[in-house]
């Protein structure tokens, strides 16, 4: 039985991001990194408790267009909550991130997010920037996981 791919920036795909943000890297990915890398991302994942807008600037009228933003919110170290703002709706978040369509693209199709952040194309538009980057590895790993979720892209 084949499973439809969820739209994304649509309420599944949301649920499908906060579920995979919150359940953290599968084996391979850890296997990937050093052990004391994980270690780092546990710590600083304890106790966290922010909420990020992951923005998409334009995303197509197929989509609902943009700005639109996926809202992840975390408390004590859990990604509790995810919804999913659209260009009329007031916007509420601790971190508030912007990136193209095209940006979020190249994500969901395997980029590299530390480079995609390293290089300013997601990037912070507010919230305490020195505060946010005492968490910047957490931050990396939590959008990878993300960008792993399958959505339903229309070409733009």
């Amino acid at each position: 039985m084949a499973t439809q791919v969820p739209v994304f920036f649509g309420k599944e795909w949301a649920e499908d991001v906060r579920l995979a943000v919150e359940a953290g890297p599968s084996e391979q990915v850890l296997a990937g990194k050093l052990p004391t890398y994980w270690d780092w991302i546990a710590s600083a994942r304890a106790e966290y408790g922010a909420s990020w807008a992951l923005g998409c600037r334009d995303l197509p009228a197929e989509l609902g267009g943009g700005p639109s933003y996926l809202v992840l919110e975390w408390e004590d170290g859990h990604c509790v909550r995810s919804r999913i703002v659209g260009p009329d709706d007031p916007l509420e978040a601790t971190y508030v991130f912007g990136a193209d369509y095209a940006v979020w693209r190249e994500l969901l199709a395997g980029e590299d997010p530390g480079r995609i952040v390293m290089y300013r194309r997601l990037r912070l538009e507010e919230g305490n920037v020195v505060t946010f980057f005492r968490g910047i590895y957490f931050f990396v790993e939590a959008v990878a996981a993300a960008t792993r979720v399958p959505a339903a892209l229309p070409d733009a």
